[in-house]
Parts: structure tokens; C-alpha cells; sequence
């Protein structure tokens, strides 16, 4: 069956960028890293390409320039099983990044994640506005 993997383009921090995400996911790991050699557009040894694995996704990681950046209309989404868990991904994915709403947020590569509890369909259904509290962006 075929796998889609998530390809991203990095201007020269593809590495730096998966070594991060590897500190941040439990079950993470760095798979291969193949380097431009010399003539390159980048200094020879960079990492042209990263392949890493989060939490079982496999991902692909591309050094190629400053043509194309990332943008909110893709966010990789993070489903939490509790504070605990929203806590430890929302801190350590917004150092060097910024905070947005609802659970939005860019990490400090410009790369959009959603941190999200499990339970939200659950707690925005709530007709007790005090357990339901939404903010106008996320409706």
C-alpha cells in the first residue's frame, strides 16, 4: 500500500530542524542524511537531504533555497492525551517560534503545528460555556 510522507523544504536547516524534532517526539529518529558534495549550492558536507521518523511518520526534509517558505495553509496536527502532553509539545515547539490561537502555532523554522487535545470535539460541544470556552477564531 502506498505511504504518503510529508516533503519539506528548508533553506540550509533541514538538519538542524529534524535533530530538533527528534528532541521534542518520544519515538523519533533520524534515518539517513545524504550531503551536497563540493559545487553545490551549499558548502560541501551540508545536508542536502534528512529523512527522520516521528511517532511513526516518516517525514523528508530537502536543503533547496530560499524560493519557497512555509505557510498555514499545511499544519501538521498533534492530537494530546492531556494538559501534560499539549504543555510539553506547545512549549517546546514555540521556543524560537510564535504563539498563535487555538492551538496554532510556528516553530522557530516557520513550520505551522496544531497542538490539540483529544477531548476538543468533546469540550467545544459542551453547552456549559464555562467548559466550553471558544474564542471567535475558532469558530
Amino acid at each position: 500500500m502506498p505511504r504518503i510522507t510529508p516533503f519539506l523544504w528548508f533553506d540550509g536547516r533541514a538538519e538542524e530542524a529534524a535533530e530538533f524534532y527528534a528532541t521534542v517526539f518520544d519515538k523519533a529518529r533520524i534515518v539517513e542524511i545524504s550531503r551536497y558534495g563540493e559545487g553545490a549550492p551549499y558548502p560541501a558536507g551540508t545536508a542536502m537531504s534528512v529523512v527522520f521518523d516521528l511517532d511513526g511518520q516518516r517525514f523528508h526534509a530537502l536543503n533547496a533555497g530560499p524560493q519557497f517558505t512555509f505557510n498555514e495553509a499545511v499544519s501538521f496536527f498533534i492530537s494530546c492525551d492531556g494538559q501534560d502532553e499539549v504543555d510539553h509539545y506547545w512549549t517546546a515547539l514555540t521556543e524560537g517560534g510564535e504563539e498563535s490561537h487555538c492551538g496554532w502555532l510556528k516553530d522557530r523554522f516557520g513550520l505551522s503545528w496544531q497542538v490539540v487535545p483529544t477531548r476538543l470535539g468533546e469540550l467545544l460541544g459542551d453547552s456549559d460555556p464555562g467548559r466550553a470556552p471558544c474564542r471567535p477564531c475558532c469558530r
